[in-house]
């Protein structure tokens, strides 16, 4: 039993002080900083850019995981490799050739991931698998943090573990939304690999013992 990275997501954080929401980040012991990327356009609201990436890159040496929830990831790509980003992930919906994007991420020496929302299949991207370092199930309907798990999404995960066990991959498995103890007993079954927490982790008096009870809650196999 190996357990889960904590990845949260500065979506949540004061951006007026986004210093010491990754000093935050760091004391309480989590292993990744999740950042959200929205235009406004593949989402209704518009959060940050590469910037923020490259100022966030300055001041921690913790893996920055770059979601982006926009159309037409691949305009995108260079900007954040230029800023630090260590795993770029994409959604499967913006893009029609998402075999490409992932090169482009590979061959800057960073990690390619792929994101579906809640109505995407794993069968959807079943293609893409092999290829990917990360796949990133969201668990509720993207763009706006706070929102309740939709726990019929899990058992995407499940499924995503299914195929990687059954086909050798080592793409590691993240869920994104409602992520928090309350709905830990229902992720503990599936067991993914990342947790992305925002409004949870940035709201709770004590981060270090919410981050360690996650990790306690929802073990995972490991795969890398």
């Amino acid at each position: 039993m190996n357990r889960p990275v904590i990845a949260p997501s500065i979506l949540s954080a004061d951006f007026s002080d986004i210093a010491s929401a990754i000093k935050l980040i760091e004391e309480a012991g989590a292993e990744w900083i999740h950042a959200d990327v929205m235009d406004g356009q593949f989402v209704p609201p518009i959060s940050f850019g590469s910037k923020m990436i490259a100022d966030i890159r300055k001041r921690t040496r913790l893996p920055i995981d770059v979601h982006l929830m926009t159309v037409q990831p691949e305009n995108h790509i260079d900007d954040f490799i230029l800023a630090g980003a260590d795993y770029i992930t994409f959604h499967a919906e913006a893009c029609v050739h998402a075999h490409r994007i992932i090169q482009r991420i590979r061959e800057a020496g960073r990690h390619p991931g792929i994101s579906i929302v809640p109505s995407t299949s794993v069968d959807s991207i079943r293609e893409s698998l092999p290829f990917v370092d990360l796949v990133l199930v969201m668990t509720v309907n993207p763009g706006y943090g706070g929102q309740a798990m939709l726990p019929f999404c899990l058992d995407k995960v499940s499924k995503l573990k299914e195929i990687r066990s059954m086909l050798g991959l080592r793409y590691l498995v993240s869920i994104d939304g409602g992520v928090s103890l309350e709905t830990a007993p229902l992720i503990a079954s599936h067991a993914p690999d990342i947790l992305v927490i925002g409004s949870a982790f940035f709201s709770a008096a004590d981060k270090s013992d919410l981050a360690e009870s996650m990790r306690n809650h929802c073990g995972t196999n490991p795969v890398c």
